[in-house]
């Protein structure tokens, strides 16, 4: 059993829970128990190993909440905790008190109707506002095509005073299928949500550490997330040369994989970081590369590389930014979304640094989220989805 960490009680109140256990069901129960810490539960939110049977981890958390608590959650490619980053385990999140209003909302067979999905778990947004400050909480199946159109769904119903924050589930790196919960459900391809109201700030912070290499390029022809070709030349031609990329990584699809975590491609964004986007597929045949999201034919785009410390200098960033609207306040947590594509550069010791400067940055508040595939932090525009990026949420 893991120790529970919570924060100060007031009318507020946000908890964690964390469980390594064996079995799925002890487990849920556990770090559920742990997270319960105050009365008034409005939302649990669970991150767990896709490891683990589902159903009976779920299962788990009911029997300790009495079922009647909203649930939202996924499988994850590691799971973090305010005592650091862990695999094989299970966090939950527990909101609660009168300061918090939640609602939940899910969307099946999100991959064949993205945009459409995106609108359709943002319906569970409150057409009056119940409070003076909320954000809308999407996790998604990142592996089922452009996110940015569940993004620009979710955007279209929730509207401009709503920012987005969340993130795409994982499965240890897998790239095969994952979980998203919802109530007693647990789901593939889908689109869960929470929205959630607050009588205090909710801030968002983001920022990805990555730094433009070498000289642009241009995508000469693209469509949705697959490039083509960059200057005239087959992108995956261009990509391997530019980056000096190693044997392997030219003919094996693992070796590609574990390079392009490291080597994402940057698009131009007037005025900010770059757009970052990784860089998950290849075809030696016809020799096109496959993002995550949208490359859109025409933008300027960069190769990208970072390292331990432009990547840890983005983690305090993204903290900082998202405790700014709390003022001198402590937040009652944050909850964070993390690349797995970053925790390939900072490595098993970098990690825990990195959870360690953010739980500082917390000031003794919990801290618990997710090793991603994708992340969503819109908080002004149309735009929302990232890639090898740390998302963070601050809970006033």
């Amino acid at each position: 059993m893991d120790s529970i960490v919570t924060s100060e009680p007031r009318r507020r109140w946000l908890a964690i829970g964390t469980s390594s256990d064996a079995s799925p069901r002890r487990a849920g129960t556990v770090a559920a128990g742990e997270a319960l810490a105050g009365t008034d539960a409005k939302l649990l939110i669970v991150f767990a190993s896709h490891g683990y049977d589902m159903p009976e981890l779920v299962a788990g958390i009911h029997e300790r909440s009495g079922g009647g608590v909203p649930l939202i959650g996924c499988s994850t490619a590691g799971e973090i905790a305010t005592g650091g980053p862990r695999d094989g385990s299970v966090a939950v999140v527990a909101l609660g008190g009168p300061g918090f209003t939640v609602s939940t909302g899910v969307a099946r067979e999100s991959s064949r109707r993205l945009r459409a999905a995106g609108s359709e778990a943002a319906a569970c947004v409150p057409t009056r506002r119940t409070a003076p400050h909320a954000v809308l909480m999407l996790l998604t199946a990142g592996l089922g095509g452009d996110q940015q159109e569940i993004v620009r769904g979710a955007h279209a119903v929730a509207g401009a005073a709503v920012p987005l924050v969340g993130g795409c589930a994982g499965d240890d790196l897998r790239m095969d299928s994952t979980c998203q919960v919802h109530g007693h459900e647990v789901l593939r391809d889908a689109v869960v949500a929470a929205h959630i109201a607050s009588d205090a700030p909710l801030g968002i912070g983001v920022h990805h550490g990555w730094r433009k290499l070498g000289e642009p390029v241009l995508v000469t022809r693209s469509f949705g997330n697959r490039v083509y070709t960059l200057d005239e030349r087959p992108a995956l031609d261009v990509y391997l040369d530019r980056l000096e990329a190693p044997r392997a990584a030219h003919s094996e699809a693992a070796a590609f994989t574990r390079f392009a975590l490291t080597h994402p491609l940057g698009l131009s964004r007037r005025g900010a970081e770059a757009r970052v986007r990784f860089v998950g597929e290849a075809d030696f045949i016809e020799r096109w590369l496959g993002c995550i999201a949208a490359v859109p034919q025409g933008a300027l785009a960069w190769f990208m590389e970072g390292d331990h410390d432009s990547v840890l200098h983005a983690s305090d960033a993204a903290c900082q930014e998202a405790l700014a609207p709390l003022g001198e306040a402590p937040p009652l947590g944050l909850i964070v979304f993390d690349c797995i594509a970053r925790r390939g550069v900072l490595g098993d010791a970098g990690i825990k640094t990195e959870i360690d400067r953010i739980a500082r940055g917390a000031r003794g508040a919990p801290v618990a989220g997710f090793y991603t595939y994708g992340e969503i932090a819109r908080t002004r525009g149309v735009s929302g989805f990232h890639n090898q990026t740390l998302v963070a949420l601050a809970v006033g």
